[in-house]
C-alpha cells in the first residue's frame, strides 16, 4: 500500500465522535478520529513495510502515527529515529503507547530509557518510565538489572507526589510492572506501592482513572499471573 492509499482508508475510518473523545484526552489536528480496534484492521495491509510505517509517522496525523508503531519493525527502527519520534510524541498516547513500546522492543530499550526518564521534559520522561516498563515485561529476569531497579523504585517512594502530572501515572505502572513481571522484587514493589498509596493524576475531562498500585498488584497475584512474561509491548 502507498501512503496516500492508507490515509485514504484511515479517514474513512474516522468518526466525530471518536475525534472529540481523542481531543479530550490531548490528541490536536491533524487527525481523523480512528478507533484503535478499528485500525488494527488495517495492520494486515500495511504489514512490516518499513519504509511506508516512517512515512506514516512523519505526516504528524495522530492516526497514522499511532498505525506506524502498530506496524514498524522495532528491530530495524535506528536510535536516531526512536529519538525523533519521542521528540514528535506530542500527547501522553503517542509517548506512553507508541514510543515507548517500539523503543522497549528496539535494540536501544535501556540506553533509552535510562537517557529518557530524566529528561527535562515531561513526555520524554513518560517515554522513558514506560518503556522501562515494557522492558521488564517481555524481558527474562536474568537480563534485568535487578539493583537498577531496585533504586528506580525507591526513587518512585520518594519523588513520585512531586513530579509532573503524567510522569506520576507512569511512575505508578512502574511500580504496578515490578510487582506483576519480577517476581524477586514483587515484594518490594508491593512495599512501595503500600508508601505511596494513591496517585492524584489530573486526566482532564476524561473518565481515566489512575490504577491503585497495591491493590492493582495484589489482583494479578490472586490470579496467579505474578511473572507470567508477554510475548510483545506493541498494543
Amino acid at each position: 500500500m502507498t501512503l496516500e492509499e492508507v490515509m485514504q482508508k484511515l479517514e474513512a475510518m474516522g468518526t466525530e465522535q471518536t475525534k472529540k473523545t481523542f481531543l479530550r484526552h490531548g490528541a490536536r489536528e491533524p487527525f481523523f478520529g480512528v478507533k484503535i480496534g478499528d485500525m488494527k484492521k488495517l495492520v494486515k495491509e500495511v504489514k512490516r513495510d518499513q519504509d511506508l510505517a516512517l512515512a506514516l509517522y512523519d505526516t504528524g496525523n495522530y492516526d497514522a502515527m499511532y498505525l506506524a508503531g502498530l506496524t514498524v519493525d522495532p528491530k530495524r527502527i535506528t536510535k536516531e529515529r526512536l529519538r525523533s519520534w519521542a521528540g514528535q510524541a506530542y500527547w501522553y498516547a503517542l509517548a506512553e503507547y507508541t514510543v515507548a513500546g517500539i523503543a522497549a522492543e528496539s535494540d536501544f530499550a535501556m540506553e533509552l530509557a535510562r537517557e529518557w526518564l530524566d529528561a527535562e521534559e515531561e513526555l520524554l520522561a513518560v517515554c522513558g518510565w514506560n518503556t522501562y516498563s515494557n522492558y521488564v515485561s517481555i524481558t527474562p529476569d536474568e537480563k534485568l538489572d535487578l539493583d537498577e531497579i531496585k533504586r528506580l523504585l525507591q526513587r518512585v517512594k520518594e519523588t513520585i507526589h512531586e513530579e509532573r502530572n503524567r510522569v506520576r501515572y507512569v511512575m505508578n505502572q512502574f511500580v504496578i510492572s515490578i510487582g506483576a513481571y519480577v517476581p524477586a522484587l514483587h515484594e518490594k514493589a508491593l512495599e512501595v506501592a503500600t508508601a505511596i498509596g494513591k496517585v492524584h493524576v489530573d486526566v482532564g475531562q476524561t473518565a481515566c482513572k489512575v490504577p491503585w498500585a497495591i491493590e492493582y498488584i495484589q489482583k494479578i497475584e490472586e490470579r496467579g499471573k505474578i511473572g507470567q512474561k508477554r510475548k510483545t509491548c506493541i498494543c
